[in-house]
């Protein structure tokens, strides 16, 4: 786990100037070492997390003369010893025990196939020192972060945007279907960055660069729909199925030559991890909560049900109270870690937890993805009554922070020429495979809502103190099996059935049973006192006055007059004061 940098020059010898650059960014998400590899038109940077092989062996960027072949990596193989050892049967000698090492050796026995093999989260970046040429991966579900922007003089590419705009040669102009889809879906998804011409590599793709500069992009997995409605199996056998890829999930993410805890909310998906994991042996686990001031009638924090799971299995379990003037003074720090502005407001606590976290640990297992594996939202029951005509409008209706005629209001006209959220929304819908209106949603939101909102939440947010997240409920073996698992199985009784029925099996019922929940930060939630005067500081700054991305006497009738507004008042105006403060935070005129 750490931070990846580079570059590769079209025009001649590379330098080491940007990259070094990008590095001192990157450094909070590998506090334990740090490289650069300059060698003709490429330089490599790499900050290291040590997790696995925490000798100098596993240092990178990593070398293989013999093969010309150099390698930096973030992310974890969990399968890398099985890898290693069959990599060894055909006749590769290794010189350390990393999984970065397998990944280069597997590179240069299969090629682009080699993702294939990996069951992991993964961004690489690997240079073949004959062809001066670069090969690049992610992960089938996207866990790990790849930036990229590439012109006639060369490309350049970052564990975050942030460590990428360091680069003179990366464009800083907005871009308008990056900033309509922030407003719309509250992340940026696909292949779209909020500048234009930067982009992010796509989950479960490749691309090669040649040294001339042709670039060529491949996709090794996608999520296919595989539910066959008139198979005839039972509830029980989907269940026992099901239990069985959870464990090994869960398993595989215990590999690692640090201690592994859990963040445990008190909800399903953090209960159930750490069951099993007490169930596969694990004991004395150390488990993580975080709580807030409560706001009026709204409580702030969910003790109750994750001290539950902490004394029934005896772990040692720390509960962070984060108090109100601790989150406000973390609030610039918070955004400064963001490699996107992220509006959901877990993201400070997920923060706040971070940092507490990685005084005891290096590694974390994390619920992420449940609900939208398993159906837990609440926009999945009314999309079954949805018509093939209507399917769109009514993903929109539930899932949009502003509809259109909103967003015409609050952003400057040059960002709404084109309903680009919307549009993207009927694209995807028409191509991805699924049949029913759920299943489409279904898709959607595992496949890229995800990926671009609370697992790039996750990962910044852990990174930004040196922390490995590691989401079980993302296993790509688990994933494909939850896609031919019939929607009726996954909606019924509100959701998560059969994952519900799973958990059962394992940990106490008080904790399936409960009304769900969300992380709660009612303070940020309502955007009052002190937080309305900090957007009312945001938006006072020149940076603001001149910027030309909102309406200014939209956004000043919120702020003199919030009482005139209904409708998650509350929400929309931090979700523009946060898109403004991130670029001021990061200089972006």
């Amino acid at each position: 786990m750490c931070g990846i940098a580079g570059e590769i020059s079209f025009a001649g010898k590379a330098s080491t100037l940007y990259v070094e650059k990008m590095l001192e960014k990157l450094a909070p998400r590998g506090p334990d070492g740090w490289g650069v590899l300059a060698q003709g038109n490429m330089c490599f940077g790499h900050q290291r997390l040590k997790v696995i092989d925490l000798t100098a062996a596993g240092a990178q960027p990593m070398h293989d003369a013999t093969l010309g072949l150099s390698i930096v990596f973030n992310g974890c193989i969990y399968n890398y010893k099985a890898l290693r050892a069959e990599l060894e049967q055909l006749g590769h000698r290794f010189f350390s025990s990393s999984d970065t090492e397998v990944i280069l050796k597997a590179y240069a026995q299969w090629q682009e196939q080699c993702m294939t093999r990996f069951n992991g989260m993964f961004a690489f970046a690997i240079w073949h020192r004959d062809s001066n040429s670069m090969f690049f991966a992610r992960d089938r579900l996207g866990i790990k972060p790849l930036y990229y922007h590439h012109n006639r003089n060369g490309l350049w590419f970052s564990s975050t945007l942030p460590a990428l705009l360091r680069c003179a040669e990366v464009p800083r102009q907005l871009n308008p279907a990056g900033v309509h889809q922030y407003m719309a879906f509250r992340a940026i998804v696909g292949a779209d960055t909020l500048f234009s011409n930067v982009y992010k590599l796509q989950p479960g793709h490749w691309m090669r660069v040649s040294a001339e500069g042709d670039v060529k992009q491949g996709c090794y997995w996608q999520l296919h729909t595989d539910t066959d409605y008139s198979e005839k199996r039972s509830e029980a056998d989907w269940q026992q199925e099901l239990k069985a890829a959870l464990f090994d999930s869960a398993k595989r993410r215990l590999e690692a030559d640090v201690p592994v805890g859990v963040l445990l909310s008190g909800g399903l998906d953090s209960s159930l991890l750490v069951g099993m994991l007490s169930e596969l042996g694990q004991k004395q686990l150390h488990t993580f909560s975080i709580g807030f001031d409560d706001v009026a009638d709204e409580e702030g924090n969910e003790f109750k049900y994750s001290d539950i799971i902490a004394r029934h299995y005896d772990t040692q379990h720390n509960k962070i109270f984060a108090r109100h003037d601790t989150l406000l003074s973390h609030l610039r720090p918070c955004i400064e870690a963001m490699s996107e502005p992220m509006v959901s407001h877990d993201v400070i606590g997920f923060y706040l937890l971070a940092q507490a976290v990685s005084q005891h640990v290096k590694v974390v297992q994390s619920g992420q993805g449940a609900d939208e594996v398993f159906a837990g939202y609440h926009w999945y029951p009314p999309m079954t009554e949805a018509t093939e005509h209507e399917t769109a409008q009514r993903y929109a209706d539930a899932y949009f922070s502003w509809d259109e005629s909103q967003l015409a209001q609050v952003l400057a006209p040059q960002y709404c020429l084109r309903n680009y959220s919307f549009s993207y929304i009927q694209q995807y819908f028409a191509n991805c495979g699924a049949q029913l209106p759920v299943d489409k949603a279904l898709h959607l939101d595992t496949a890229v809502m995800l990926v671009d909102d609370p697992l790039k939440r996750v990962d910044n947010m852990t990174m930004a103190f040196g922390l490995e997240a590691r989401v079980p409920f993302l296993d790509h073996e688990l994933v494909e099996l939850a896609f031919k698992i019939p929607h009726q199985l996954k909606l019924r009784d509100g959701g998560k059935y059969l994952l519900k029925q799973v958990a059962r099996e394992v940990i106490p019922a008080s904790v399936i049973d409960r009304p769900k929940g969300y992380f709660p930060v009612p303070a940020l939630r309502k955007m009052q006192g002190e937080y309305l005067q900090l957007a009312k500081e945001v938006f006072s700054q020149k940076a603001a006055r001149q910027r030309q991305l909102f309406n200014l006497d939209y956004i000043d009738t919120m702020l003199a007059a919030p009482d005139k507004f209904t409708g998650r008042f509350g929400s929309k105006l931090w979700q523009v004061t946060l898109l403004e403060l991130w670029l001021q935070q990061h200089n972006i005129e």
